[in-house]
């Protein structure tokens, strides 16, 4: 592969007519955003018994592909084209792409093909994630990255959680509740990660601030965050997970609040990513919460994690990347904060109301719900055209 830096890329002709294959994040983004809303209507459907899925039990299922289809789907498109940037190696483009885009679409219609065993499904379904693992993993190694090699690595660890889940469906008891665990940690730890990164500094340089950082606390994050999500994998209703989720929900907080000025709330674009950390430190401490058994339940803390740290940080990253990836003005559509309050919503539906109105259970679930695929359907309407067109510059990408 050979390296051809940024300015290289700017002197190329502009594209002309369609480009939903010009760079990773937009079939994967626009994927991710139809997968979302149809997900989430098929689980209603499912929860009304309506429908019942293939060859994983319907909560596996939904797990799954929640995980391993559209999360999955987002760190795709997010990762292949931050690559590009952090490199200046040229990422996947045109048939390329177009052939690592089907192989994930392979995965998901696996699930719906009549007769397909479930040891086909499974080679199906888990070969994506070491492709993709390797194809981020050569420009970062061309670059000698040292600082982005844990990506390839986590896109292994998700490779192996997705490998568990599997396992159960091929008759090795126990594995698919430990398989979706692990990754739901893994996804979290990317965006501890990631977050750090990109929170405070798309912060400073639309509002022009200077985040606060604090050298011990950025040391002490890492660490007591995988150490937390360790714990919570191997003994999750222990002391220990207590103590190291509260650790982790402590020095989170501390950093978020570091990055916090209240002139970000004027920039939808800036509240949703800082909302979507929020959802990760009030994981972590309902996590501590649970493993002490004081009041809630480890399935809230899994949804903080879930509804509400991927599914808002993932809708705020697509709407942003898309914009600036698209050679458009970092202004979302009007349509776009009501998609950021709508997710917002229905993970504030699904953590806190389940517990004390548990008569209510299927009203809540439907209301959630319906809001994510409100949510994602407005990204979906607002998106498309620039996902599938050129960027509006006539830049490459």
């Amino acid at each position: 592969m050979a390296v051809l830096h940024i300015e290289d890329l700017k002197q190329r002709p502009p594209l002309t007519g369609w480009a939903p294959f010009a760079l990773g994040f937009r079939p994967f983004f626009l994927a991710a955003g139809v997968y979302a809303v149809l997900l989430m209507a098929l689980w209603l459907l499912v929860l009304r018994g309506v429908i019942t899925p293939g060859e994983l039990p319907p909560a596996v299922w939904h797990g799954h592909e929640m995980l391993f289809g559209f999360a999955v789907a987002v760190i795709a498109g997010f990762l292949l084209t931050a690559a590009q940037n952090w490199t200046g190696i040229r990422t996947p483009s045109g048939r390329p792409l177009a052939a690592l885009f089907l192989l994930w679409l392979a995965g998901r219609l696996s699930f719906l093909v009549p007769g397909m065993s479930p040891v086909q499904i499974a080679w199906i379904d888990f070969a994506f994630l070491p492709v993709l693992a390797l194809t981020l993993a050569l420009p970062i190694l061309k670059a000698k990255q040292l600082h982005n090699y844990p990506f390839p690595f986590m896109l292994l660890a998700l490779a192996a959680a997705n490998a568990l889940v599997h396992g159960e469906a091929l008759g090795i008891p126990g594995t698919a509740r430990l398989g979706l665990h692990l990754a739901v940690y893994v996804v979290i730890a990317m965006i501890v990660v990631m977050g750090g990164r990109v929170i405070p500094s798309f912060t400073d340089n639309k509002l022009h601030t200077r985040a606060r950082r604090w050298k011990t606390i950025e040391r002490l994050v890492p660490v007591a965050t995988l150490g937390a999500l360790a714990a919570a994998l191997i003994a999750p209703d222990s002391p220990v997970t207590a103590m190291l989720a509260a650790i982790a929900a402590g020095v989170n907080f501390i950093r978020l609040a570091g990055w916090y000025t209240h002139k970000f709330w004027s920039v939808p674009l800036l509240w949703i990513l800082h909302l979507g950390y929020a959802w990760v430190v009030f994981g972590f401490a309902l996590l501590a919460l649970s493993a002490a058994g004081l009041g809630t339940t480890s399935v809230n803390a899994l949804h903080a994690f879930t509804t509400g740290g991927i599914g808002v940080l993932t809708l705020g990253m697509m709407a942003r990347v898309s914009l600036g990836h698209t050679g458009r003005l970092l202004e979302p559509a009007s349509l776009m904060t009501r998609a950021f309050v709508l997710i917002n919503l229905a993970a504030l539906i699904r953590v806190t109301l389940p517990l004390p109105f548990p008569g209510v259970y299927a009203q809540i679930m439907t209301a959630a719900g319906l809001a994510w695929i409100a949510a994602f359907g407005l990204f979906v309407v607002v998106y498309a055209p620039m996902l599938l067109r050129p960027r509006v510059d006539g830049k490459p990408g």
